[in-house]
């Protein structure tokens, strides 16, 4: 038991470390300007993080006295859509960074003592780890943020490792049930349970993510031009926002230009593509002849060992991950060129499937039979439906702590501010197995 507590220790102070570089990094006016109304001011991330911190392990598993009921309703993101949020009356820099800072002083405290047993919320540490998460994926959005603010570059990162080796274009994954979800990872959250059987027929998937250069003969061949690409709502989408390249993708020439975390640099054709919609990626899929997987034929490609019949936790097996497995954590700052991470191929001979871009898949986000909400009906219930598209697999920006391979993201199918790209699949041609 002090094992875990001392691994839960380490993991909300690493954690709180990203979340002050990404605040720290910025000045006041930058953290309280809304920089697309797609997305918060960061200052109101920051509070929300502690509000939630609050709300779950102070008052609820710790059951102590609250420290700010009266700012409960502004930090509710169900009560204040991102867009109308610079007009409410938010904590300051100085008041925010104090209001968390003190609620993470009483969490560390009670963390020498609660029970991490006897009851469900607190079973494994389990409200601690969705804390973590909570807050990762909070990291991950102030990213995204951060890419969509103007003015200088403020953050900094080593380059990812090269590709290694020449690699087939696609892998064959044998058709058969596997196990999809988990009812056993400790912080698993509702949506990735409960472990179930699915059946899934023989299908290719391409080795990698479809890279920049891929993606840039599709948009040069007139792509975005021909409706035949393109679902209806798709189309229609493409119309009403007027696209013609994936976003931050701007012409130079005859060639193309990027920008990234204030910096503006040649588009890196070995690169996966990114800030793509569902639409987009559909789209290219259709014209080159595949189309996007499923959600299910995504998560066999990912975890399925054929030698045991197991499903794993990552590709490369049960361990967590290490920087030589996957493109995780914002250590690089952008995807590492395809074919990178061979120590993090899957058993079918597909690469980075975890971490760099989270990859669209064909799929509506809809519960795994035997669903049940925990803690609370607005973390995944609220969501399922059609109007929602799964993504698998985590960015680059995406903590370790917050993706595993069966971990479930989703999104609206127009969103391009994330750090979203794909990969395609095809189902194989009469005769082609043999």
């Amino acid at each position: 038991m002090e094992r875990l507590r001392s691994r839960v220790a380490d993991e909300l102070i690493r954690t709180r470390r990203r979340s002050v570089a990404l605040t720290e990094s910025v000045d006041d006016d930058d953290l309280t300007r809304q920089h697309s109304p797609l997305m918060s001011p960061l200052v109101w991330d920051l509070a929300h993080i502690g509000s939630q911190e609050e709300l779950w392990l102070v008052r609820d598993v710790g059951g102590a006295e609250a420290i700010r009921p009266d700012i409960d309703d502004l930090y509710d993101a169900f009560q204040h859509p991102r867009r109308d949020r610079p007009q409410l009356p938010l904590l300051g820099p100085a008041e925010a960074r104090s209001y968390v800072g003190t609620v993470r002083e009483k969490v560390l405290d009670l963390l020498d003592r609660a029970p991490l047993e006897g009851r469900r919320l607190v079973e494994q540490a389990f409200a601690f780890g969705m804390i973590v998460q909570h807050e990762q994926q909070h990291d991950e959005t102030m990213l995204a943020t951060h890419q969509l603010r103007t003015g200088a570059p403020v953050l900094t990162a080593e380059s990812p490792p090269a590709a290694v080796g020449d690699l087939a274009p696609e892998v064959l994954v044998p058709g058969g049930p596997f196990t999809m979800g988990t009812s056993t990872e400790p912080w698993a959250l509702d949506n990735e349970r409960p472990a179930h059987q699915v059946h899934v027929a023989d299908f290719l998937i391409d080795t990698t993510p479809v890279t920049n250069g891929a993606y840039r003969r599709f948009v040069e061949g007139g792509g975005y031009d021909d409706p035949r690409w393109w679902s209806e709502a798709g189309w229609a989408y493409r119309q009403h926002a007027e696209l013609g390249a994936p976003r931050f993708w701007r012409r130079d020439g005859d060639g193309w230009l990027r920008r990234r975390f204030g910096h503006v640099e040649p588009l890196p054709d070995e690169e996966p593509v990114l800030h793509v919609s569902f639409h987009e990626a559909e789209a290219y899929a259709r014209w080159a002849g595949k189309r996007l997987p499923t959600e299910q034929e995504w998560e066999k490609a990912a975890r399925h060992d054929p030698s045991t019949g197991r499903s794993l936790r990552y590709p490369w097996g049960d361990a967590d991950p290490l920087p030589e497995h996957a493109n995780l954590g914002q250590r690089h700052l952008r995807p590492a060129p395809a074919g990178a991470y061979p120590l993090g191929a899957a058993p079918c001979g597909a690469r980075q499937l975890i971490g760099d871009v989270w990859e669209w898949t064909s799929s509506d986000f809809l519960p795994h039979p035997g669903f049940g909400a925990f803690p609370y009906r607005e973390y995944s219930e609220v969501f399922f439906g059609p109007e929602h598209k799964v993504l698998r697999g985590g960015s680059f920006g995406t903590d370790a702590a917050a993706c595993r391979g069966s971990f479930r993201n989703w999104d609206l199918p127009i969103r391009r501010q994330i750090f979203a790209g794909f990969r395609c699949a095809r189902t194989p041609r009469p005769g082609e197995l043999g």
